[in-house]
C-alpha cells in the first residue's frame, strides 16, 4: 500500500520533540532551572506536588520575559540566547535550543507569569492545543514563574512509565543537588508537597562553598578532600578531588561541569580515572567536585538533546591537561602537621625534602637488622632527591637530630604532650606492634602505620622515578612478528612512529592491512607482544593516546617494590621506625599502597578518650 508524505501537525511535532528533552519530572525542572539561571537569577524557589507529577511550580527573580515575547515563548525553536552561527559556536548559556518550554507545554498544564523591571506582570497559558495562545496582565514581582500541571495528561503511554512518587522525587532532588552544586552563588530551595526539603543559602567563599557541597555530597566527603586549583594553556580546573582512601564501590559522587555545564563525557572520565590509577584500590571509583572551564568556542555542547554530553575540539589536549593537574594535586597529598601546615610543615619540607637516612639509622640497622638495612640502602640508589641536594648530609643528620632531641627533652622532663615538642606531620616512633604496626606520637595523638604498605609505596616510587627519568630501554625481537590489522590502525601505526618510539615500540607498517613489531619494553620481554601493540592501537583509537605500556611496567615495578620492601614481623629499632615515617611525610602518594590501600591512620587524644569514656 502506497503511503503519502504529509505535514504532522504543529502538535505532535511538540510532542515528539518532548520525548527527546523531557523524561520525567526531573527533565522538567533541569530545563527550567536553566533558564531561570540563565535569566539571572540569584533566587530560585522550586515547589513540587506527588513527585512533580501533579505540580512543578518554579519561581526565580531573574530579569522576566518581555509582554511581546510571552506568546513566542510557547514557540518552538524561539530563543533570546542565539541570533546567528557565530552565537552558536560561543555558546555561553545553559539552554540554547529553544525547544524546552513549548515541548513542556505540549505535554502538561503550563502557565507561565512574568514581569520585567520596567513592566507590570503577564501571563500566558499553554496545554498543548492547537488554540490561540492568550495573554493577560497578573500581579508579579520582577522575575518568572513556571508551573506545570498533569504531566504527561494527554500522553498516557508516556505516564505509564513514570515510576512511584517516591523514585521521581529522588531524581528530581538529584537534580537540583547538580544544579545547587553549578553555581555557588544562587540561592536554592525545594520544597515537597508543601514542606521544605533543602535550603541552599548562597555561598561568595569557600568555607561557604564547602558548607553546601558537605549538604550535598556528606560532611565525610569534604573532610577528606584536597582542594584543586590549576590554569594553564587557556584551560582551568578547579574544585576538590577525594583521598583515595575516601573512594566509592559506586562512581555515584562524581560532579564534573564543563563552564557551568554538568556532564559526562568518556574523555573527562578516562581522564581522572588514570589519574587515580596508582592510589586507587582495584574496582573502587574516585569522588570529585571538578569544574573545568575553557573557551566556548572549544568545546560543542550542541552534542546531545539533554546536553548532557559535550565534544572538545582538542580532546587529547583536554585529557592530558586534566590528567596531569589531577595526578600533580594527588601526588602533593602528604601528610600535614595539624593545626600548624603552613609554618612548621614548610620548615620541615624543606629541611627534609633531600634527606637521606640518617647516620644512627645506617648503624642501628646493620646491627639489629642487617636485612632491612640493606633492603632500605639498596633502595636509595632509585631516590631522586639524592641527585640535588640542598643540604649537607651533616645538616640533614643535624635537622633530623634536633627534632628527635625536642621529643626526648619533652619526655625527659615528664611532659609527654604534644604542646612541649616540635613534632614532625606523622610525629615520631614509639613502638612496634607485632611487627606489622608503627605506633607513632604526634601533635594530635596517635598515629598508626603499616610498615610493609609505607615502605611498599617508597620503593615503588624510587623505582619509577629511576626508569622515567632514564626513559624506556627497548629489547629487539629476535624474530620480528607480523599480525593483521584494519587499514585504520596500519595507518596510525605509519603516522605515530613518534609516539611508539617514546614508548618503547619500534612498529613499522608491511602491508595495506599488516605491521611488523620489531622491538617492545625491555621490562615487559615476557609480554606477548601481538596482544600488547594491539591493546595499545586500541587505546590510541578511542582516546587518542595510550597509558597501557606505563600502567604495564608501573605493574611490574610494583611488583619488586612488594618484594624489595620489608615484610611482616620485622623488628625494626627505633631509629629505623623514625627514618621509614621521614621518608614517608617527603614521598608522592605516601597515604596509599600501590595497591591503593591506606599506609596510615590518625586517631586523635578526643578519640582515645571516647574508647576510655574519658569526660562522661
Amino acid at each position: 500500500m502506497l503511503k503519502r508524505i504529509h505535514q504532522m501537525p504543529h502538535q505532535l511535532i511538540n510532542q515528539i520533540a518532548a520525548g527527546e528533552v523531557v523524561e520525567r519530572p526531573s527533565s522538567v525542572i533541569k530545563e527550567l532551572l536553566e533558564n531561570s539561571i540563565d535569566a539571572g537569577s540569584d533566587k530560585i524557589n522550586i515547589d513540587v506536588e506527588q513527585g512533580g507529577t501533579k505540580l512543578i511550580r518554579i519561581t526565580d527573580n531573574g530579569s522576566g520575559i518581555h509582554k511581546d515575547d510571552m506568546a513566542l515563548a510557547l514557540s518552538r525553536h524561539a530563543t533570546s540566547k542565539i541570533r546567528n552561527l557565530d552565537d552558536l559556536e560561543h555558546v555561553g548559556s545553559l539552554g540554547f535550543r529553544g525547544e524546552a518550554i513549548p515541548s513542556i507545554a505540549s505535554i502538561s498544564r503550563l502557565v507561565i507569569s512574568s514581569a520585567t523591571e520596567n513592566q507590570s506582570g503577564w501571563q500566558v497559558i499553554g496545554d498543548g492545543s492547537e488554540k490561540e495562545i492568550e495573554q493577560k496582565p497578573v500581579p508579579h514581582k520582577t522575575g518568572t514563574t513556571i508551573e506545570v500541571r498533569d504531566l504527561f495528561f494527554n500522553v498516557p503511554a508516556r505516564r505509564k512509565f513514570l515510576k512511584t512518587e517516591k523514585t521521581e522525587f529522588k531524581h528530581l532532588d538529584d537534580v537540583v543537588k547538580r544544579i545547587a552544586l553549578s553555581r555557588f552563588d544562587i540561592s536554592l530551595s525545594l520544597s515537597s508537597n508543601r514542606k521544605t526539603v533543602r535550603q541552599f543559602r548562597a555561598a561568595a567563599d569557600r568555607p561557604g562553598q564547602e558548607k553546601r557541597i558537605a549538604e550535598i555530597c556528606g560532611k565525610s566527603f569534604i573532610e577528606q578532600s584536597v582542594y584543586l586549583e590549576h590554569e594553564a594553556i587557556g584551560l582551568k580546573i578547579w574544585g576538590w578531588i577525594a583521598l583515595p582512601t575516601f573512594s566509592r564501590s559506586q562512581a555515584d559522587l562524581q560532579y564534573f561541569y564543563v563552564n557551568g555545564r554538568m556532564v559526562k563525557d568518556r574523555v573527562i572520565t578516562h581522564a581522572v580515572r588514570q589519574a587515580y590509577q596508582d592510589v586507587l584500590f582495584h574496582g573502587r571509583h574516585p569522588a570529585y567536585v571538578l569544574y573545568f572551564e575553557l573557551d566556548p568556542v572549544l568545546v560543542d555542547v550542541n552534542a546531545h538533546p539533554t546536553k548532557s554530553e559535550v565534544r572538545f575540539r582538542e580532546s587529547r589536549t583536554v585529557h592530558d591537561f586534566l590528567y596531569r593537574a589531577i595526578h600533580d594535586a594527588i601526588a602533593k597529598i602528604k601528610p600535614a602537621s595539624p593545626g600548624n601546615e603552613t609554618g612548621f610543615q614548610a620548615n620541615y619540607q624543606q629541611s627534609y625534602a633531600n634527606m637521606s637516612p640518617p647516620a644512627e639509622f645506617a648503624q642501628a640497622s646493620s646491627g639489629n637488622n642487617p636485612a632491612f638495612a640493606q633492603s632500605y640502602q639498596n633502595n636509595q640508589a632509585y631516590n631522586p632527591r639524592q641527585s640535588s641536594m640542598s643540604l649537607a648530609v651533616e645538616e640533614q643528620i643535624a635537622a633530623y637530630t634536633q627534632l628527635a632531641s625536642s621529643q626526648a627533652k619533652a619526655e625527659i622532663g615528664g611532659l609527654n604532650s604534644a604542646e612541649n615538642a616540635e613534632y614532625p606531620p606523622l610525629g615520631f616512633a614509639k613502638a612496634q606492634l607485632h611487627g606489622i604496626f608503627i605506633l607513632a606520637e604526634n601533635r594530635d595523638g596517635l598515629v598508626i602505620v603499616d610498615m610493609h604498605a609505607a615502605h611498599e609505596r617508597i620503593t615503588y616510587e624510587r623505582l619509577k622515578h629511576s626508569y622515567e627519568s632514564g626513559g624506556i630501554s627497548s629489547q629487539p625481537l629476535l624474530v620480528p612478528i607480523d599480525i593483521d590489522v584494519s587499514e585504520k590502525e596500519a595507518e596510525l601505526v605509519e603516522a605515530e612512529q613518534v609516539f611508539f618510539a617514546e614508548i618503547g615500540l619500534e612498529v613499522d607498517r608491511s602491508g595495506p592491512q599488516s605491521v611488523r613489531i620489531r622491538q617492545i619494553p625491555l621490562l615487559l620481554n615476557k609480554t606477548n607482544a601481538e596482544s600488547l601493540v594491539r591493546d595499545v592501537l586500541s587505546d590510541y583509537g578511542v582516546h587518542g593516546r595510550s597509558e597501557r605500556i606505563k600502567n604495564m611496567m608501573n605493574e611490574v615495578l610494583g611488583t619488586m617494590a612488594c618484594h624489595g620492601s620489608v615484610r611482616a614481623n620485622r623488628q625494626l629499632s627505633l631509629p629505623e621506625m623514625n627514618a621509614l615515617l621521614r621518608d614517608m611525610e617527603t614521598t608522592e602518594r605516601s597515604g596509599q599502597c600501590n595497591h591503593g590501600r591506606p599506609t596510615w591512620v590518625q586517631m586523635n587524644v578526643s578519640q582515645i578518650d571516647k574508647l576510655f569514656l574519658r569526660g562522661q
